[in-house]
């Protein structure tokens, strides 16, 4: 193994997928909103669906699904009219301390479907896993261990952001704040859905 070209690629994976963007600015947010024992199934949700993400792009799904006419677009709207509804979820959900069981935990399957319809993923995966090469004498090899290192990083990123958006649950505990916050994380949200659309 190239030890030079995995630096490269922990480098250049903890930039471009550890970025503001809708997986994990979403993570980030439903901790602060919810807490952290309450996010970690959609969490757990946004890992899987991003790995699932980089299986796809490391065995040339990527490749097949680019040659589709506007199957981006639709990703981008599908991931921006969920965010949208996260979004909204966020900004209106009650502070921490009046949440009570009658208040729904955001969910395995809405993380999942939120990191396989992200479209930054895609792309940010693609770029990643075709900038470096960690073994020239086999692609097989090569791609098992790009995959490898990228899953561990998936989690080490999602992991940061949870625990960021958590570390201020003791702080939004207050009506006021915890309101002000969940309606800016909600305004960030829905930035990060609508850039794609705008360029």
């Amino acid at each position: 193994m190239d030890w030079r070209s995995l630096l490269t690629l922990l480098l250049a994976s903890a930039v471009v997928m550890g970025s503001p963007g809708p997986s994990t600015m979403s993570a980030m947010a439903v901790a602060a909103a919810f807490g952290l024992r309450r996010s970690f199934r959609y969490v757990l949700g946004l890992i899987l669906g991003t790995t699932a993400v980089l299986v796809a792009v490391a065995t040339g799904v990527v490749a097949m699904l680019r040659a589709m006419p506007g199957l981006e677009g639709a990703l981008t709207l599908a991931a921006a009219l969920y965010i949208v509804y996260l979004a909204f979820r966020i900004a209106t959900a009650p502070p921490l301390s009046k949440q009570g069981p009658d208040v729904p935990n955001p969910s395995f399957v809405a993380g999942f479907l939120l990191a396989v319809a992200n479209p930054k993923a895609w792309f940010a995966i693609a770029s990643v896993f075709t900038g470096s090469t960690l073994a020239e004498q086999s692609r097989t090899l090569d791609a098992m261990l790009k995959v490898a290192v990228l899953a561990v990083m998936i989690l080490v990123i999602h992991a940061c952001w949870l625990l960021a958006g958590a570390s201020l649950t003791a702080f939004l505990r207050d009506p006021l704040r915890s309101r002000i916050a969940n309606v800016l994380f909600a305004a960030i949200l829905i930035a990060t859905a609508l850039f794609p659309l705008v360029r």
